[in-house]
């Protein structure tokens, strides 16, 4: 039976790897996800998992490289900087195929910039923010439930296509409190893999390596890899719409921007204006087929974002022109009101 707490986003996110069977916790303190490594270095430990404060952010996400190379289920999280400084990991994680989960409950940047809420972290999320031709899976909660869904879901998703997985949340979301009902299974099953180091005696040794030097091997894995990213835009795109059947305006938020769009909508109802919104729950993939199919003559797009302007990027290559795409947003901590999206809307 389910049960239901008041918790914070950052905690939500927690008990959901927990329940996931997580078991290793690599992480360096950064606000605002300060609560993860503090929750995780007590319950892991009860546990009898794994938890340990790395000498850094970059030593942190390649314990997670280890731990995820002997079979482990495995993660790290941190705020904006730290994930920057991860990324070399990460891209080597991408290049060896190996499933993990990336936590960024974003910050205002760019910098060391502030502690507030942002979503400037988006393009280095969802186009690869580390070196080479590589895709991680991107999913965006916008409420503590969602958090914990997410962390949950995450690793079944990384070992189904055995790649890295990030939740790409934010200040607001990690530190808001809100009633969770911790729905999902506390005990899980998992499949043997074949690929995982974890002793070869009585097989042939295996190597899990991103290090191809032989001529067109590279070349090769790139392939193989893109044909896999193409499975994946196939199959796990995740939207949420409200009120598009109509909509004359479509905004297009995530996180807990759309949250707010959401709230701007029903009061630009109340006003007449016929405006939807459509959430996008995976950054990447993008639901760029879902836009295309509600742009049509008539139509205008509304990006929000807290930030300069990042996803309207991946909006307007969705439109193709179709029709019109507007943005609103702020950056470096400052959050948009749904007043200020609904006197968006009347213009």
């Amino acid at each position: 039976m389910s049960k239901k707490e008041l918790v914070k986003g950052n905690i939500a996110l927690c008990e959901g790897a927990i329940a996931a069977g997580v078991k290793a916790y690599f992480g360096y303190p950064i606000t605002p996800q300060n609560e993860v490594p503090s929750y995780m270095s007590r319950k892991m430990v009860e546990l009898g998992r794994v938890f340990i404060q790395a000498e850094s952010e970059l030593a942190a996400a390649n314990m997670v490289l280890g731990a995820a190379v002997s079979g482990a289920r495995a993660m790290t999280s941190s705020s904006s900087p730290g994930i920057s400084l991860k990324q070399e990991a990460i891209s080597y994680m991408a290049g060896m195929q190996l499933p993990a989960l990336i936590v960024n409950v974003q910050r205002g940047g760019p910098g060391l910039g502030n502690i507030a809420g942002a979503q400037s972290d988006y393009f280095q999320a969802v186009k690869g923010g580390g070196h080479g031709d590589y895709r991680v899976i991107v999913l965006a909660p916008n409420s503590a439930q969602e958090m914990y869904e997410m962390a949950y879901d995450a690793f079944d998703l990384a070992e189904k296509y055995r790649t890295p997985v990030m939740i790409l949340s934010d200040g607001v979301v990690g530190q808001m409190m809100e009633p969770v009902e911790f729905n999902r299974p506390g005990k899980k099953e998992f499949e043997p893999k074949d690929w995982c180091l974890n002793g070869c005696k009585g097989r042939e040794p295996l190597s899990v390596q991103s290090l191809l030097m032989q001529e067109g091997a590279l070349e090769q894995h790139n392939i193989k890899l893109q044909a896999k990213y193409k499975t994946i835009e196939q199959n796990e795109v995740k939207i949420e719409t409200y009120k598009t059947e109509d909509a004359k305006v479509i905004i297009v938020a995530y996180g807990i921007s759309s949250r707010i769009a959401k709230s701007a909508v029903k009061l630009a109802r109340k006003e007449g204006i016929k405006a939807g919104l459509l959430r996008p729950k995976t950054l990447w993939p993008f639901p760029s087929e879902a836009i295309t199919a509600l742009a049509k003559n008539g139509v205008k797009f509304l990006a929000v974002e807290l930030s300069h302007g990042q996803m309207v990027e991946d909006v307007r290559l969705a439109v193709n022109g179709k029709c019109p795409v507007e943005f609103l947003g702020k950056a470096g901590g400052g959050i948009v009101t749904e007043q200020e999206i609904v006197q968006k809307l009347r213009s």
